[in-house]
């Protein structure tokens, strides 16, 4: 086996790949934000004394949980499409991954509310706080505290989940990679660049997530334990 690399023609295509990684950003964060917030209401759901709140949150998480990505980004873009009501690949992207990594986040998210003692609530509930501080205060914070690790590791592999996206032509950097490799017909020297680019995202997501852990966690920020 001989073969040679050779980057330079792969390279000609650098601001194709810039393109590309800079809507895989895109994409991540608008999908880890909305979906943190629809996690953290289901989890809520999930936790709920109602079975209206339950039942409904639960049917979700399962359904989404076990079901392939793929498939779910085929459904939205594709099967939407076919009942009068199509949207661009980018959008069908974004609400996909929404719902796929709300589903993560509901199940990470009620771990973390459940290990909040209920001696905690009782004590919040005799220093007469509201229901909203309670929950504020001596619930979702903790929680979010408890399980930050899981949820940045969730949101990476959210970021890498991206990729998948390139199936429905969303021209993120997987999409890219494919494009370049098929006017290159340099495989290897393609996706070896497009490697590097999701490693430095991942690195680069990581550090800020653990800026971020510093800023909101100040008991963390003094042990010294951010994420």
């Amino acid at each position: 086996m001989n073969y040679s690399f050779d980057f330079s023609g792969v390279l000609e295509y650098w601001p194709q790949f810039l393109h590309g990684v800079w809507l895989t950003v895109q994409l991540s964060f608008g999908a880890t934000v909305m979906g943190f917030v629809l996690g953290t209401l289901c989890a809520m759901a999930r936790g709920a004394r109602s079975r209206w709140l339950t039942a409904p949150a639960g049917i979700y998480v399962e359904s989404i949980r076990n079901t392939p990505l793929l498939v779910q980004v085929f459904l939205f873009y594709f099967g939407f499409a076919n009942v009068g009501l199509p949207m661009p690949a980018t959008v069908a992207a974004v609400i996909t991954l929404t719902i796929n990594v709300g589903a993560y986040t509901t199940e990470i998210m009620r771990a973390g509310i459940e290990s909040v003692q209920p001696g905690q609530i009782e004590a919040a509930e005799c220093l007469g706080m509201s229901r909203a501080q309670i929950y504020w205060h001596v619930i979702l914070q903790p929680a979010m505290e408890r399980v930050y690790p899981a949820l940045t590791s969730q949101f990476i592999l959210l970021m890498l989940a991206t990729s998948i996206t390139s199936q429905i032509s969303a021209e993120e950097l997987t999409a890219v990679a494919n494009l370049v490799q098929s006017m290159t017909y340099r495989a290897f020297e393609t996706y070896i660049v497009a490697a590097v680019f999701y490693l430095i995202l991942s690195l680069l997501m990581r550090a800020g997530f653990w800026l971020f852990g510093l800023l909101i966690f100040p008991r963390r920020r003094k042990l010294g334990t951010p994420v």
